[in-house]
């Protein structure tokens, strides 16, 4: 594994700024992004440098704009990007373009983001790897009757959580 001397964060505000500060502790240089509408936010300046990304886009769509930010990486010359909470830290394509790139992406590889970003999916690697689970339920059927079956199978109480989002 090679050295890491400098990151960016694709990331702004609190969760930015905290990266950055572990990182000035480690002595990594910081590289921060920020979407026009941020130009005067705190995690811009805390960086040791900052860089303007997805000129023209509203935040949201700036933040996500991969493209634009492998660009500023590119540009700043970091060893890695750190993709802090939301955003892209949890998109496998971003970490595969990182790695595209020839730059480290912090975070799980992006198997990983497949496997375990779905909730069925992910239980099932659990029950395979043997690891302890709480009594569950497939995919719910549509009959009444046999959804009160299965509670009863399951015990109570219950949880009902989506497993595609919701």
């Amino acid at each position: 594994m090679r050295e890491i001397r400098s990151i960016l964060v694709a990331n702004r505000g609190e969760i930015a700024i905290r990266v950055f500060r572990a990182a000035s502790e480690l002595g990594i240089r910081t590289v921060a992004i920020y979407a026009n509408e941020d130009r005067f936010a705190l995690h811009r300046f805390k960086a040791d440098e900052s860089y303007l990304v997805g000129t023209g886009q509203k935040p949201i769509a700036a933040y996500l704009d991969i493209a634009d930010i492998l660009r500023v990486a590119k540009d700043a010359g970091v060893d890695a990007i750190h993709p802090g909470y939301g955003f892209l830290s949890e998109n496998p394509e971003f970490a595969e373009a990182c790695a595209a790139a020839g730059i480290a992406f912090i975070g799980p590889q992006p198997q990983v983001m497949r496997d375990l970003g779905n909730k069925v999916a992910a239980r099932t690697l659990a029950v395979a790897a043997g690891v302890p689970v709480v009594p569950a339920t497939g995919a719910l059927p549509q009959d009444l009757d046999e959804i009160k079956r299965l509670a009863r199978e399951v015990g109570y109480p219950l949880m009902l959580k989506a497993s595609w989002g919701g």
